[in-house]
């Protein structure tokens, strides 16, 4: 988050101007010409203070242990399934909403529910419809393609931003579709313009396992050994059970309790290494969620309605995000446009990673732009 310049660095930037002036009235009573050093370049200034204490600490430095952060998308969960399946059944949720900030009513994109358009919001920060600076990716499959070429031109991502600051990332995903983001910002990444060239490959670790359980622990390993700044997980399990046997039944919610044993498994690990544990952030959402046979229509409740939690060094323990953020709504059943207080929505995702590693803004991203999604306390 920004820096705030504080009274105390205005008062030594006045230090060489004070000097100076003692020194000209010194060489005046003494009969010499005063040498005048050359003015210095003042400071912003700061408003006058009320108190004479010390400066407090503005609360955007509540990120300053933040050094890393890993983002979990849970392909399609239903957050009523948490809700459902209770503390009990669900313990590493319930875990993160005890410990962290969190809503269960967060947003997809609003023109769609389904997983690559979902995603690549995340990714970008963005929309899908390219026409209003959208992403353009409205179709769920990969079909050899980019994000650029479904844009009409380069769209940067997360990756990018971390990668080109001198950051590592790291992508595990557990469907073979998600090649298309690595096609995207590996294959055909831009040209590295920030500081020493990084190269143009974005994700410096892409691993595709579609066995769930040992893509987790892939990730779990490389936690112990050497996490990234920035690593993006997908967990598929929910989506799977739901597209075979329907979403919210029991073959579904047994799903979301395994995807919660996986998820406990990441937090054993984080809780396993001490300094690991300071400095990192987990973000977890969804791309949509699903009730039925299907999670297509984007307009209804249970396919657009997704969890955001966010768990980890001074995060607002058992706050609702809505409730912590004014400058969001909560958008109680319904599906806001894009114009007006935003609900919190899953393509919050890139621009609150670029915030709490004090990293620019995703370029061209829409969500959460004036990063004012603040988790913490």
């Amino acid at each position: 988050m920004s820096k705030h310049v504080t009274l105390t660095r205005t008062r030594l930037a006045l230090v060489p101007l004070v000097l100076a002036m003692l020194g000209m009235v010194a060489a005046a009573c003494q009969g010499a010409p005063p040498t005048i050093a050359p003015p210095a370049v003042s400071p912003p200034s700061v408003a006058p203070s009320t108190t004479s204490s010390p400066a407090v600490v503005s609360k955007d430095s509540a990120d300053d242990p933040v050094n890393q952060v890993l983002a979990i998308s849970i392909d399609g969960l239903n957050p009523q399934a948490i809700q459902t399946l209770g503390p009990s059944g669900a313990p590493a949720f319930h875990r993160l909403m005890r410990e962290g900030a969190w809503t269960l009513n967060a947003r997809t994109a609003r023109e769609s529910t389904r997983t690559l358009p979902n995603h690549t919001g995340m990714l970008t920060g963005r929309r899908v419809d390219e026409k209003h600076r959208g992403h353009g990716v409205d179709f769920n499959t990969d079909n050899g393609t980019t994000v650029h070429q479904a844009a009409g031109h380069y769209v940067a991502s997360v990756f990018d931003v971390v990668h080109d600051g001198g950051g590592t990332t790291a992508m595990f995903a557990s469907k073979a579709k998600f090649r298309f983001f690595s096609r995207t910002w590996n294959t055909y990444g831009a040209p590295d313009r920030t500081g020493a060239d990084n190269g143009r490959a974005k994700i410096d670790r892409v691993t595709i396992d579609e066995d769930n359980t040992r893509l987790v622990n892939k990730l779990n390993a490389e936690l112990r050994t050497q996490p990234r700044q920035f690593t993006f997980l997908h967990i598929s399990l929910p989506d799977d059970a739901g597209h075979h046997n329907g979403f919210m039944g029991p073959e579904y919610l047994a799903a979301v309790r395994q995807t919660d044993t996986l998820l406990g498994s990441i937090l054993s690990t984080i809780d396993g290494r001490p300094a690991l544990k300071r400095q990192l952030l987990v973000v977890l959402t969804a791309d949509h969620g699903g009730n039925g046979a299907s999670h297509a229509a984007a307009a209804a409740l249970q396919n657009m309605r997704v969890p955001f939690m966010v768990w980890g060094p001074g995060v607002a323990a058992g706050r609702n995000l809505h409730g912590l953020n004014s400058a969001f709504r909560s958008p109680g059943s319904t599906s806001p446009t894009y114009t007006g207080r935003q609900p919190i929505r899953n393509g919050d995702v890139a621009n609150l990673t670029t915030d709490v590693l004090d990293l620019p803004r995703v370029p061209g991203s829409e969500h959460n732009v004036p990063r004012t999604l603040y988790v913490f306390r």
